[in-house]
């Protein structure tokens, strides 16, 4: 019997004893399951600004915690290693919510704010999330999702009281682009716009050569977050070869310059990242 996956729009029915596209929710039972469930691949405290989030508590430390699967087929993935893993290939440690809330407040004295969920795409391990999240709120830690923001509406909705910053990804701004990534522009766009009534966002975009780098593109692209807001940040990031693109070269810093300049026609905010 397969059952339907309803986190992001690939919607994968999936049969028993099988994962979904992202390799980490799959048929348990006849019920969809987060396999990767407290699974943690990665933990470390991190400067905030690292997520980044460059204007959200600024100086302060964060517990960043990452599992592994993805929901998206970027070829130019900087953590390939566990988000292209699986539940038969990734190295990884039990951790219960409450035990990684309990290590987040014992990281209070070194200038921890929260919890950052990050590293692979947090939000296809949803319920890991919502349970951390929901115990940390209560302790009084932050909460920050790094995302590539591919999901639905109504799970999107249902965690967004206990998120209290995002950086979310927009990997470019055409539909063509991300057909290539297996996503979808019109659901990230829903995303920033829907996060940012509910709590503080950044955007990060990985600038490739070739592939988002027009002039054109970024104007319509920071015209657009302006529309949502103009005190959104925009992260503008250098490309290194990587994955499925190690035979790319680097984005020229000229590049970045270039767009950062036509970004802030529009954005309050534009930084450069990798330079």
């Amino acid at each position: 019997m397969r059952v339907l996956c309803d986190i992001c729009p690939h919607s994968c029915t999936i049969e028993e004893g099988h994962t979904g596209f992202c390799g980490a929710r799959g048929n348990v039972g006849g019920k969809v399951t987060a396999v990767n469930y407290g699974r943690v691949t990665s933990l470390a405290l991190d400067p905030i600004e690292k997520k980044p989030l460059y204007r959200f508590m600024p100086g302060s430390n964060i517990l960043s915690v990452g599992s592994f699967g993805c929901n998206l087929r970027c070829p130019f993935c900087q953590n390939c290693d566990i988000s292209m893993a699986d539940s038969r290939t990734a190295e990884t440690y039990e951790m219960t919510p409450e035990q990684l809330v309990k290590k987040a407040l014992a990281l209070r004295p070194r200038g921890n704010a929260g919890i950052a969920y990050t590293y692979n795409e947090p939000l296809i391990g949803y319920e890991f999330v919502f349970d951390c999240a929901i115990l940390a709120h209560r302790q009084g830690l932050k909460n920050v999702l790094v995302t590539n923001g591919y999901i639905c509406q109504k799970p999107l909705c249902d965690i967004l009281p206990y998120i209290d910053a995002m950086n979310i990804d927009l990997k470019g701004f055409t539909e063509a682009f991300y057909k290539k990534l297996g996503g979808g522009l019109e659901t990230v766009k829903q995303t920033i716009a829907l996060s940012a009534k509910s709590c503080y966002v950044e955007v990060t975009t990985l600038i490739i050569p070739g592939e988002n780098d027009s002039e054109d593109e970024m104007a319509a692209l920071s015209g657009w977050l302006c529309g949502v807001s103009p005190d959104i940040p925009l992260h503008l990031s250098r490309f290194f070869p990587r994955y499925q693109y190690k035979d790319k070269t680097p984005t020229p810093p000229e590049t970045l310059y270039r767009l950062r300049d036509i970004a802030q026609v529009n954005l309050k905010y534009v930084f450069l990242g990798n330079i």
